[in-house]
């Protein structure tokens, strides 16, 4: 049997990987589905782009992390952070509720070992018809990109930053 929903991975060392899941997002959104976002890595203090537009646009957004790990004085607590923004996912594609499903920076919580990787397999695997769902970040795992059905690699080629630009309101967040 055919699924009809869609799981797709963004993933490299370049940039535009939420980017690109956010603009599914307001595709979603537009085409009158239910949407939910699920940040594992950004701080609830960030005042991002994506953010207010989901709060326009009335989308649910979970912004569960503590920010970076190299800016975290307790990676244990970033830890816990990531196990409890799975769990919210894992609730969240259960249900049956959503026709997409943005687990921002989910790659992170695997590979930094703060969840396992073969259960999110099996949830995803394991899905509802209707819920697609997007990840994103960098080193997606090979299990990842065996259960997705489409996978983007972000290539840096030239970024701003390297040249000392700081990052820009509207442009990077």
């Amino acid at each position: 049997m055919e699924r009809s929903s869609r799981l797709l991975v963004n993933t490299g060392e370049g940039k535009g990987k939420s980017s690109a899941a956010f603009g599914v997002m307001s595709r979603g959104w537009a085409r009158g589905w239910n949407v939910v976002v699920i940040q594992f890595v950004k701080g609830g203090k960030w005042k991002t782009g994506e953010r207010k537009l989901a709060d326009q646009l009335g989308i649910e957004f979970h912004t569960l992390g503590d920010g970076f790990t190299w800016e975290s004085d307790d990676l244990v607590t970033t830890a816990e952070l990531g196990k409890q923004a799975w769990q919210l996912a894992k609730t969240k594609i259960d249900a049956n509720a959503y026709d997409l499903i943005i687990l921002d920076e989910l790659t992170y919580a695997i590979t930094y070992g703060w969840i396992e990787e073969a259960p999110v397999l099996a949830t995803l695997q394991n899905r509802p018809a209707r819920t697609n769902i997007v990840i994103t970040g960098r080193g997606a795992t090979e299990g990842l990109i065996a259960v997705a059905d489409t996978v983007t690699e972000m290539r840096k080629i030239k970024h701003a930053y390297d040249q000392g630009i700081k990052a820009k309101k509207g442009i990077e967040y």
